[in-house]
């Protein structure tokens, strides 16, 4: 994504034991730290592994091979990185056999300097050569160190079916495109996951129509940047020369994909992420305002409300071009929920700059929001050319306000559905109460109301009585 920051910096879960397979005797433990692309990549390595004899462990102290997916968009992330792969080692001193290996954009990043600050590493694998993984696992069994971060301009994962972890058996991610041509100057992406490339929209299709006859109710389109889905039959988005040579092929583009998605699958609930405004045609709008399974949602980071703030991050589009399109969401969608990625404190920020990304804040009121203050990422354009120069205790108190004003917006978009009758997709319990269903909306707000004979994976339509600034509080009608 041109912002990867539907990252949470937390551990994002340890994989559930997944379906036996008859021969498999050894134990996979992986953990995903990132966006959903890293963990729909987790689900791609399980499932490679799984034919090479390998079950997940949601137990480290059991695991033969310990996977950690790595995030590299802040520098937090990789410091929580570094300290999991301490206690990894602490449980390698009591299983001296175990093995453990980095994977995703932090080893792509780093590469072999992995191996040689970190000795307690055995393996290091890119996001393009998870296929390579059970070469480079036999060559850790014999004794070796492996590496493979090479990055590709063709791999998409489209013929892996992958093995869902952590599933709620609801909802599941399905990946459509991989890495980023966008080279917004603070973002790591474009080096740890290669350039664009989209995939086959029959494999996509396949995977979720699959899902769908295993019992899935919601499917969420992934890739750094949906609204460059273009396929035209493989390869770089970008050697395509010009317009009228893509006019000439048999192109798909992703308002295409959404289409007929959404006409294959039409009891299946489906959400897309992440979009950038430069790219977001109003032909996906449309394709959203036709079909009542393409949830009312957007996730479009802006990461600054200043033009000239745009302009130092290479994003490609202006304040008052965002805004254009915020106002046209509304016209084609008028129940659509936005959500924003922010960044406090990019290079050059000034007090006037940070007061325009509070007034963009006033003037489209986010439903959500996902706030961080820059931190300099190596290898980017702006570590390159440009001083990281607002002091912290600054950018400490512009993310302050920022998360602030997201709060007090939240809860008044929270609050115009209080009165109102929703329909609800079930996905569990409520983290509160055993007594009580959780499950999202179309404009994926969360909600919570009392049981009644409804099962986990139901549509039911509940009235909504109350709110906080992130839960919807009803009672089934």
């Amino acid at each position: 994504m041109a912002s990867e920051n539907i990252i949470e910096e937390k551990k994002q879960g340890q994989a559930l034991i997944t379906e036996q397979k008859g021969s498999n005797s050894k134990l996979l433990y992986i953990e995903s730290f990132g966006c959903q692309m890293n963990l729909n990549d987790s689900e791609i390595v399980a499932s490679i592994l799984a034919e090479e004899g390998f079950n997940t462990t949601p137990h480290l102290e059991d695991a033969d091979l310990v996977l950690v997916n790595t995030c590299s968009i802040r520098e937090k992330a990789e410091q929580t990185i570094r300290k999991r792969l301490q206690k990894y080692n602490r449980v390698k001193r009591i299983n001296p056999n175990m093995k453990i290996g980095v994977l995703g954009c932090m080893a792509e990043r780093l590469k072999t300097k992995f191996l040689e600050e970190e000795k307690m590493i055995d393996l290091v694998v890119g996001p393009d050569a998870y296929r390579d993984l059970p070469n480079l696992v036999k060559e850790v069994e014999n004794g070796k160190d492996a590496i493979n971060v090479i990055l590709s301009k063709e791999e998409t994962y489209g013929d892996v079916s992958p093995v869902r972890l952590n599933s709620n058996g609801v909802s599941a991610f399905v990946s459509i495109t991989r890495g980023c041509d966008n080279m917004c100057t603070f973002c790591v992406v474009p080096f740890t996951r290669g350039r664009e490339r989209s995939r086959d929209p029959q494999s996509i299709i396949k995977e979720a129509q699959d899902l769908w006859d295993k019992g899935y109710k919601e499917i969420t389109l992934l890739g750094q940047n949906v609204d460059s889905y273009l396929w035209y039959g493989g390869g770089l988005k970008k050697d395509l020369k010009n317009a009228s040579e893509i006019a000439q092929t048999t192109a798909i583009d992703f308002a295409n994909l959404l289409e007929m998605t959404a006409t294959i699958l039409p009891k299946m609930r489906i959400r897309f992420a992440t979009s950038n405004p430069q790219d977001m045609s109003v032909d996906v709008l449309y394709s959203m305002a036709r079909y009542d399974n393409i949830c009312k949602y957007i996730h479009l980071p802006v990461q600054t409300g200043s033009t000239r703030m745009l302009g130092r991050m290479n994003r490609q589009h202006t304040r008052e071009e965002y805004i254009e399109l915020i106002d046209k969401i509304h016209e084609i969608l008028p129940d659509c929920a936005i959500s924003q990625d922010m960044i406090v404190g990019f290079c050059g920020e000034t007090e006037d700059d940070h007061k325009d990304t509070l007034s963009l804040m006033e003037y489209v009121k986010y439903d959500f929001g996902f706030m961080f203050a820059y931190s300099e990422r190596p290898g980017t354009p702006a570590a390159k050319r440009m001083e990281d120069d607002v002091p912290l205790e600054i950018k400490k108190r512009r993310l302050s306000e920022i998360i602030n004003l997201q709060q007090k917006h939240g809860l008044y978009r929270m609050q115009k559905f209080v009165g109102k009758t929703v329909e609800i997709l079930i996905e569990g319990n409520s983290k509160k109460s055993d007594a009580q269903w959780m499950g999202r909306n179309s404009q994926n707000a969360v909600a919570v109301f009392p049981k009644g004979n409804e099962k986990i994976g139901d549509l039911v339509m509940v009235k909504i009585e109350d709110c906080t600034s992130a839960t919807l509080i009803g009672t089934r009608v």
